[in-house]
């Protein structure tokens, strides 16, 4: 037998799987050998356990933001209307909304956002009161003139 021989008969014996040796050429660069010491491989290695165990004590990452922006428009008759945005889009547009209701929303926020919306509400109903007044004189008036054209 040659060596030629030999060694395709070995080749075919072993199995696949396994890598056989090559012979570098004239054509083919020499493979390079590995250095002696993995640090390398061991550096990622290691990073790997440090990035779930920082993961687990950030909380920024477990916290999910949701933008949402609430704006409550109000009058000087006393009308106050909601719109509400979710991440830039319009979900509710000039929803009504009483005014006890703002009042109650802002006393739950904070004591000066309760204080300039009661302000605001303390104008609205003084104009009220005094309309009220106005159309209660005028009332008045109508019923006089109606019962002398009665009589």
């Amino acid at each position: 037998m040659t060596e030629e021989q030999s060694s395709t008969e070995n080749a075919a014996t072993q199995p696949e799987s396994a890598p056989s040796p090559v012979e570098p050429t004239a054509d083919a660069p020499a493979p390079t050998p590995a250095p002696a010491t993995p640090q390398p491989e061991a550096a990622p290695a290691e990073e790997a356990p440090k990035k779930p165990r920082a993961r687990k004590q950030s909380t920024a990452k477990k916290t999910r933001t949701v933008e949402l922006t609430l704006t409550v428009t109000g009058t000087a008759d006393g009308e106050w209307q909601a719109d509400l945005m979710h991440a830039g889009k319009r979900v509710v547009q000039s929803l009504p909304v009483a005014a006890a209701a703002v009042s109650k929303a802002a006393a739950e926020l904070h004591q000066d956002i309760s204080d300039t919306i009661e302000g605001v509400i303390n104008q609205a109903r003084q104009q009220h009161e005094a309309k009220l007044a106005e159309l209660e004189a005028e009332v008045e008036r109508v019923r006089k003139a109606l019962a002398e054209l009665e009589s």
